[in-house]
């Protein structure tokens, strides 16, 4: 294909990034790279790999033979997404800020951006695809599903959608790997980052504590008997079953819930099926297509990045969605998306508010 349509590329220093940026060339377009620093708080090499990542960027640019722009989003990334990774924190809940980075900074900070560069598009590595269909724009599926990151681009939107470019759609990591490799790319073996991006290799908890002070309170099981205390509800996960200091007879314990009011860590042992839920609500969802499907909609749902998809209803709730599972789910995490489809679309999502009931994995 020969076009002379303008690209501009969000180019990390990983893998990923630098195949899209080979594929497009390949294409016939004419591909300006874009290296973002989103995090200046404490972004010591110790901590933060942005040096190194821009060094990689600044070889694969070179290698590639298209220019290099840097700009620094960290401002926007505070006010957009940390000041919210925060607040669901503070109200005790396990927020997922790699998808507001999407939307906010990546999939509208610097689309912004690149049109004011003059782009036609924008294009990343991640793994999805898009589809046009009429006259909508759908998020699909990358072939490799172990690799897809629909889950995280679920707040993407139409106007976001016919702005960009998902190259890796239909190619397996390891052919990823192989093609960089190929190509003489200096990041053809370089790790895949993981965790949340501005915490990094440090700890999590001292990280968080430098931010929010630390509500210590108690340890109970559903009964109320007291097994220990806690040094912040905030620490804690539903399903977590390390760090959490309780020992004694019918272990390994879990956390099953959270006392808000009381400030007290729910926690039992041996048997998990108080982690199990049939159902949970939602907050509003959002619909990629602009517009919500008919309910009640047969579905499938992924409540964390990487599970299987789940069969489910959708109906409607006071505040968003009930979600209805054929199979009862483990530790629905307040705070966390549940994200929608049907075959191989992603329809969208909502942020957990909480789940509905409990049941035994094999009900």
């Amino acid at each position: 294909m020969i076009t002379s349509r303008h690209v501009v590329l969000g180019l990390s220093g990983g893998v990923d990034s630098a195949v899209a940026g080979l594929l497009l060339k390949e294409q016939g377009y004419r591909v300006t790279g874009v290296f973002m620093k989103n995090w200046e708080e404490d972004d010591t090499d110790e901590y933060c790999s942005a040096a190194e990542d821009l060094r990689s960027a600044t070889e694969v640019a070179r290698i590639l033979d298209i220019p290099l722009k840097t700009v620094n989003f960290s401002g926007e990334y505070w006010d957009r997404v940390f000041e919210y990774f925060l607040a669901e924190y503070k109200a005790n809940r396990t927020p997922n800020p790699d998808v507001l980075c999407n939307k906010e900074i990546k999939f509208k900070a610097f689309l912004d951006y690149a049109l004011s560069l003059g782009a036609d598009t924008i294009a990343t590595g991640h793994y999805a695809g898009i589809r046009k269909t009429g006259d909508r724009f759908e998020l699909i599926k990358a072939k490799d599903d172990n690799k897809d990151q629909t889950y995280f681009l679920h707040l993407l939107d139409q106007a976001a959608l016919s702005r960009s470019l998902f190259p890796l759609c239909d190619i397996p990591k390891p052919e990823i790997r192989r093609m960089a490799e190929a190509a003489g790319l200096p990041n053809a073996d370089r790790k895949d980052s993981t965790g949340i991006c501005f915490i990094g290799e440090r700890n999590f908890r001292q990280f968080l504590s430098s931010y929010l002070p630390a509500q210590p309170g108690d340890i109970k099981t559903p009964d109320g008997e007291l097994k220990g205390g806690h040094d912040g509800l905030m620490y804690y996960t539903i399903g977590q079953r390390q760090g959490l200091g309780v020992g004694g007879p019918g272990g390994p314990w879990f956390v099953v819930d959270k006392d808000i009011e009381n400030n007290a860590l729910i926690v039992s042992t041996g048997d998990d099926s108080l982690l199990y839920s049939p159902a949970l609500e939602t907050l509003a969802p959002h619909w990629i297509a602009g517009e919500a499907p008919g309910l009640p909609l047969a579905c499938t749902a992924r409540i964390r990045h990487r599970q299987p998809e789940q069969a489910c209803t959708l109906f409607p709730s006071e505040q968003g969605l009930r979600v209805e599972f054929v199979t009862p789910q483990r530790a629905v995490t307040p705070g966390q998306s549940a994200v929608f489809y049907r075959g191989d679309v992603c329809l969208g999502g909502g942020i957990i508010r909480r789940s509905l009931g409990s049941a035994s994995p094999d009900s």
